[in-house]
């Protein structure tokens, strides 16, 4: 890769760092979808001592949580509960074209990636795909209740609660983001 081209492509991924999402952090600051991603990150890292995922390539869940949302560096964040079959289309074709003019080999890593965080049948994918939804219910409850859309009340307590089942330590960790909102609501 050129460094031309580097440069290029974080140009573009640093749409991210502007890109909010619709819940807001402990300062009362919109948070960006960079923030989100970063933290999914954070905590892969942070599981990889666990005895629990050991056999789990957290450098892959990593590189995942990391590129995971880079369709919304041209489309905005959508909440998953407004966002259409149109918007996520939309969205991946956006993110497929650019990964397109992406140089060899790491069009073709990013490539497989996404087809395995697509398809869910690995471990690291399925891992990614947790940590997405725990993050973002965690983000909501550092959130000031005051921003909380009515629906948010009960989707607290059901998001991302599917993804979970794979994992005793995620859907421990579920039961404790869950005490944590119990607690903020009451």
């Amino acid at each position: 890769m050129t460094p031309e081209k580097l440069l290029e492509i974080l140009s573009k991924a640093a749409e991210l760092k502007i890109a909010t999402r619709h819940c807001y952090t402990s300062e009362n600051r919109r948070e960006s979808v960079a923030d989100h991603s970063w933290r999914m990150a954070l905590m892969a890292m942070l599981l990889s001592g666990e005895a629990e995922f050991q056999k789990v390539d957290m450098d892959r869940v990593i590189r995942m949580s990391l590129i995971h949302d880079l369709g919304e560096a041209f489309t905005g964040d959508i909440p998953t509960f407004e966002k259409t079959q149109e918007d996520a289309e939309k969205e991946e074709t956006l993110l497929q074209e650019w990964i397109g003019s992406f140089p060899s080999p790491q069009k073709e890593e990013w490539v497989n990636l996404l087809r395995e965080m697509e398809e869910m049948n690995t471990l690291e994918a399925k891992t990614y795909k947790a940590l997405d939804k725990l993050e973002a219910v965690i983000s909501h409850n550092e959130s000031d209740i005051a921003t909380w859309l009515p629906l948010e009340y009960e989707l607290q307590f059901t998001y991302g609660k599917e993804n979970v089942e794979f994992s005793e330590y995620l859907k421990e960790l579920s039961k404790c983001i869950d005490k944590w909102t119990k607690e903020k609501i009451s």
